[in-house]
């Protein structure tokens, strides 16, 4: 597929010495690549660069193949849906979203048919008469979404548009989103610190940390098999214990764990809540006291004190029953990743809990 969105080497330094450096990624043709990281991370810098609204210190812009880090932000073949609506409050939403094409000097006629489609595709036909005080959050941030549609850009750009709204609607608007981008083939980048909604609406997401990429991958990618500690601690939900590698086992507790490579040093050893089994008698057990439950919708969160430390495990809700508090059980961790002292991946593959000894 033809890459629509090259960022090439990008930089931006802040007198205070934040910024961005050495970005490199590239979008295709009809991708959602979700640029995700903690606040102050750089993703919005990165791209409020693309968008022409900050000048990078160094590195190139290409959007299908062409630079464009010398032309300013309406010159650009890009268009930007911002986390504040900035609708123009006296204007209805048909002055709103036929004001860019007027001055286009597109036909009245045209403006209309236009105007119409793009209000169907947003689920808003019938409200061309309103004002923006007239609508709710919601309503007018799918009439932003409309708007940047209207332009109809080569590369969309979404700057956390949805953070300002209720968990029920940004579910429904993200389905949304993810429905048009669809139906219209549109190449977008999105930003966002929420990873759920990283997670349900990309195709790659590209995780950042204090101005560098921590990793590039689809979300199943990010999920499974984290490139760092940072990563893992970021997306998802996932335990950690300590541990001590010598050569080619790991000690946690009075538990020896065989590993193929060699090191030696203080570890982390990540495990993801749904990984913690209840063990049967066969199994490698490590025993573990209820110490609280909750039920968060279709599954149920376990609280477990261990002597490698407090766990967290995820049951299907019907399960929950089969669990007392301060009752004891067995588990066995079903996958885990082990991270060295300085956060890298000590392997890639997943290891199996079998490998004890």
């Amino acid at each position: 597929m033809a890459i629509k969105l090259a960022i090439q080497n990008l930089s931006k330094l802040y007198p205070t010495g934040e910024g961005v450096q050495n970005i490199d990624f590239h979008v295709e043709e009809g991708e959602l690549v979700t640029l995700l990281g903690p606040s102050g991370c750089g993703k919005t810098t990165v791209l409020r660069s693309v968008g022409g609204f900050i000048d990078p210190t160094g590195g190139a812009i290409k959007v299908s193949d062409q630079d464009v880090h010398h032309l300013p932000p309406e010159k650009r073949p890009s268009a930007m849906v911002f986390q504040s609506y900035n609708l123009w409050p006296h204007m209805t939403v048909f002055d709103n979203l036929a004001f860019s094409l007027k001055l286009k000097k597109v036909k009245k006629i045209e403006i209309q048919q236009r105007v119409e489609e793009v209000l169907t595709l947003v689920h808003l036909q019938g409200m061309e008469k309103k004002y923006p005080s007239e609508l709710s959050g919601g309503q007018q941030q799918r009439i932003a979404l409309a708007r940047a549609l209207l332009l109809e850009p080569e590369v969309l750009l979404l700057d956390e548009p949805f953070s300002a709204l209720d968990a029920k609607l940004r579910h429904e608007l993200r389905e949304e989103l993810r429905d048009i981008q669809s139906k219209r083939n549109l190449t977008m980048l999105f930003v966002t610190h929420d990873q759920e909604e990283a997670l349900s609406i990309s195709d790659k997401i590209v995780v950042m940390n204090n101005g560098h990429i921590e990793q590039i991958a689809p979300p199943q990618d990010i999920y499974n098999t984290p490139a760092s500690l940072f990563v893992a601690q970021f997306i998802g939900r996932m335990n950690f214990i300590k541990g001590q590698a010598v050569n080619n086992t790991i000690q946690i507790g009075d538990i020896t764990l065989t590993m193929d490579d060699l090191y030696t040093g203080e570890v982390t050893l990540g495990v993801r809540p749904e990984d913690i089994h209840v063990a049967d008698k066969s199994s490698v057990r490590i025993e573990a006291r209820v110490d609280k439950m909750m039920m968060l919708g279709h599954f149920a969160e376990i609280t477990l004190h261990t002597l490698i430390g407090s766990l967290k495990m995820f049951v299907d809700r019907q399960q929950l029953e089969q669990f007392e508090l301060n009752s004891t059980i067995s588990i066995k961790l079903v996958n885990f990743i082990v991270f060295k002292e300085n956060g890298e991946v000590l392997s890639n593959r997943r290891m199996n809990v079998n490998e004890m000894v």
